[in-house]
């Protein structure tokens, strides 16, 4: 074929694959309702549960509210007059947050780049906001990463690890001498926040969260996982707080929350640095899954910093294996 065929020919299927494709527009999420997101978040619901074996449609719900009050900031992707992506982020304070960022399966390719790309350029030249945190635990290692490093963001890849509860695992509780352990109380969120703020002094996961940071940040934190359905319903049975017995203080922390009706994930698990390596952890771990038994729960969950290089140990010793890995992001401008 002469050469400038060849280029006529390369240029019109060129077109041809351009066209199979209905062009697509980034639209502010506030010009949406439930209405037009709804079969997008079912779609995601179902990834939910089949990648997490979580129940997403409580999740879906609080979303879809918000979108009908149209305060939720963020973008959808609209090909060919059908929502086919969107993302979401919110302000808190002089930080900004990635709150999701999901497309159909249908869907351009790279799309989803594109709507981190505007929401991480919306919030970087937001006024006041120094700080952006995302985690998108929903998408592989990786499959972000484009968006965020290009643009300052720190990485830090985090495991989603799960143990089944079918056979039932075979470890023992260990004897703790000393300390006791109790189910989380209404009158445990302020020490609680003492114990996350000095447990995660210099922590890799104060990098990722600076609510950790502070007591008033991890007083928030608590609030945030007990109150409301973000990480599934808090699951009081199998919450537990780690005392000692002498000082009758708070040592330690364990906090559970159901996320399908026969599935629990650990929200926090925590320790004060100088009561670290005596067995609280695993004796928490434990009464937890004693608790998730009882109840014919058929799965626990829980996600890890990859560099958290003790408790990643720790949770394979006990049976725990990675099911997914997931990125964090951190911007500090």
């Amino acid at each position: 074929m002469p050469l400038r065929q060849a280029k006529t020919a390369a240029a019109v299927q060129a077109v041809h694959e351009v066209m199979d494709y209905a062009p697509v527009e980034i639209i502010d999420l506030r010009h949406f309702g439930a209405a037009e997101l709804r079969p997008l978040l079912m779609e995601e619901a179902r990834l939910w549960a089949q990648r997490m074996s979580w129940d997403y449609s409580g999740s879906a719900e609080m979303i879809l509210r918000y979108l009908d009050s149209k305060i939720l900031p963020g973008y959808t992707a609209v090909e060919d007059g059908r929502v086919v992506g969107y993302s979401f982020f919110v302000y808190e304070g002089s930080k900004g947050v990635v709150g999701d960022m999901f497309t159909s399966a249908q869907s351009n390719h790279g799309l989803g780049e594109r709507l981190l790309n505007h929401v991480a350029e919306t919030l970087q030249n937001s006024p006041g906001i120094h700080r952006i945190e995302a985690q998108l635990l929903l998408h592989d290692s990786g499959s972000t990463v484009a968006a965020f490093v290009r643009r300052g963001f720190r990485r830090f890849p985090r495991l989603f690890m799960s143990l089944p509860l079918r056979p039932v695992p075979g470890f023992r509780a260990p004897e703790i001498k000393g300390f006791s352990l109790r189910p989380w109380a209404e009158q445990d969120f302020q020490p609680g926040a003492n114990v996350i703020m000095q447990a995660y002094a210099g922590h890799v996961d104060s990098e990722i969260n600076d609510q950790y940071r502070s007591t008033a940040g991890s007083l928030r934190f608590l609030n945030n996982i007990v109150r409301f359905p973000g990480c599934g319903t808090f699951d009081p049975a199998s919450s537990f707080t780690a005392i000692h017995t002498a000082t009758r203080t708070m040592v330690g922390m364990l906090l559970c929350s159901r996320v399908r009706e026969d599935v629990g994930h650990v929200t926090q698990v925590c320790l004060l640095p100088e009561y670290r390596n005596r067995g609280l952890a695993r004796a928490m771990i434990a009464a937890c899954l004693r608790s998730l038994l009882e109840r014919k729960f058929t799965e626990l969950s829980l996600t890890v910093t990859q560099a958290n290089h003790n408790a990643v140990s720790l949770y394979e010793r006990l049976g725990f294996h990675t099911r997914r890995i997931f990125d964090a992001f951190v911007w500090e401008g």
